[in-house]
């Protein structure tokens, strides 16, 4: 829930953001030097949205499991570079994504956090009855603590 949260909040801050400041994307800023090896998008360039969510989620895994954050982490570094290397955005547009990201999961981690537990208390409700059964026919192996 929280990851989601996160995404959704950067997303929208993301949007704010690009109407305050337009900044063409790079294939269309530099015509010449620019090879693009994706579809264009019409959208401003700043700040990459696909950053923005790949950080938020990552942020959020990482606020509850040092291990997967990592994981997430990298991974979000990946979509960040790809989206530079593909022509589609500069290195700053990717980087204040980050930063949007790394924002609004401390904003969901913090301030939303009651929330976030009620809604997966509530969620649990209706969802541990239905894969209880479940859970208890599949083979279990003792992990380690």
């Amino acid at each position: 829930m929280a990851a989601l949260g996160s995404a959704a909040v950067a997303l929208l801050a993301n949007q704010a953001i690009s109407h305050t400041w337009e900044r063409p994307r790079p294939f269309t800023a530099h015509v010449d030097g620019t090879h693009l090896l994706a579809p264009p998008s019409p959208d401003p360039s700043f700040p990459s949205d696909h950053a923005a969510a790949a950080f938020a989620i990552a942020f959020a895994v990482l606020a509850f499991s040092r291990r997967a954050g990592v994981g997430f982490l990298a991974a979000a570094a990946l979509i960040g570079l790809s989206r530079i290397a593909l022509g589609l955005h500069y290195p700053t547009d990717v980087l204040a994504g980050a930063v949007v990201g790394w924002a609004s999961t401390l904003l969901v981690t913090t301030i939303g956090r009651p929330w976030v537990i009620r809604i997966v208390t509530l969620l649990s409700r209706i969802s541990d009855p239905l894969l209880a059964p479940i859970w208890r026919r599949l083979p279990h192996r003792r992990l380690a603590r």
